[in-house]
């Protein structure tokens, strides 16, 4: 088995700390039908996914999101993100909240893999869980948001899913995503030195700098789906919010941006809107949900 670094192990146990401190005291809701640990592929608990939708009668189907949780590509899994997909449920949605394999254990292009077998698990049980996948929503933040942006590339651009060897299932309709918080430029992480540690725990191997799978904004074209880009006013990735938005639209892709909050407002920070006790991450939700039933 592959050892983990410590410095992987210490911040695993740090972030988990401080999101179990942010979600102290919340419960879950009662009036959603909740379906837990489903195994979506081959890969043990890594592949194992929950569904949350709204009370059911009869063959109803709720459109469906797709949740890619964050964590830097090595931390992070469905638990951690029960509360905040089930909020989005409660707007109305079936959710889907998935563990992907992560970093350092796997690398480059683990997540995107498991996010087909997610799309490829849907494609076959959306009556059993009430999915309608005619209309089908992605959303990510931080490194979530990166690997939903790429994967509505691969979606989106059938040259650039060849690259991967990916077959998606023509059932599944992509209708918009909804990207949080996020980077979107692989290529541009440092390669060595401070801050470089986390690119390499994923890539594994330096080639993949420039191994066209890693090249992403150069493949996305005007079937991108429309894109609902926000952030934080002092989340440090904020810088990325505007011009990702704005990048879109000039490749003729319906996209909109939004940064929430204050700069005197510590709330206002990175993956403010998995707080369900903050105004601003309350609203971020809903404006993404409003974002997108404008596609339904």
């Amino acid at each position: 088995m592959k050892k983990i670094p410590e410095r992987v192990l210490q911040t695993r146990a740090a972030w988990a700390a401080n999101d179990a401190r942010r979600d102290a005291g919340l419960t879950e809701p009662e009036e959603l039908e909740k379906y837990r640990d489903i195994s979506y592929g081959p890969h043990g608990s890594w592949n194992l996914m929950d569904i949350y939708t709204p009370k059911r009668s009869g063959a109803e189907s709720f459109p469906t999101i797709v949740n890619i949780h964050g964590g830097g590509f090595f931390y992070g899994d469905k638990e951690l993100y029960r509360f905040y997909c089930m909020h989005l449920a409660e707007l109305g949605f079936a959710v889907v909240n998935f563990n992907y394999r992560l970093s350092p254990e796997n690398a480059f292009p683990a997540p995107l893999e498991d996010t087909l077998a997610v799309f490829a698990f849907i494609s076959k049980n959306a009556d059993r869980y009430g999915l309608d996948i005619s209309h089908v929503f992605l959303t990510g933040d931080s490194a979530g948001a990166q690997l939903a942006s790429q994967f509505a590339c691969i979606c989106s651009n059938s040259e650039y899913a060849k690259i991967f060897g990916f077959d998606l299932p023509k059932n599944v309709q992509l209708r918009a995503v909804s990207l949080a918080c996020g980077m979107y430029s692989l290529r541009d992480r440092p390669r060595s030195g401070e801050g470089s540690e986390t690119i390499m725990d994923y890539f594994q191997d330096e080639s993949l700098f420039d191994d066209p799978r890693t090249e992403i904004l150069e493949n996305i074209t005007a079937d991108y789906p429309p894109a609902f880009v926000f952030s934080a006013q002092n989340d440090f990735l904020v810088d990325a919010c505007e011009p990702m938005a704005e990048y879109l639209i000039s490749k003729g892709v319906s996209a909109e941006s939004r940064i929430y909050g204050s700069k005197d407002d510590p709330l206002a920070a990175h993956v403010f809107h998995c707080n369900l006790r903050y105004t601003e991450g309350i609203k971020a939700n809903q404006d993404q949900a409003d974002f997108f039933k404008r596609f339904l």
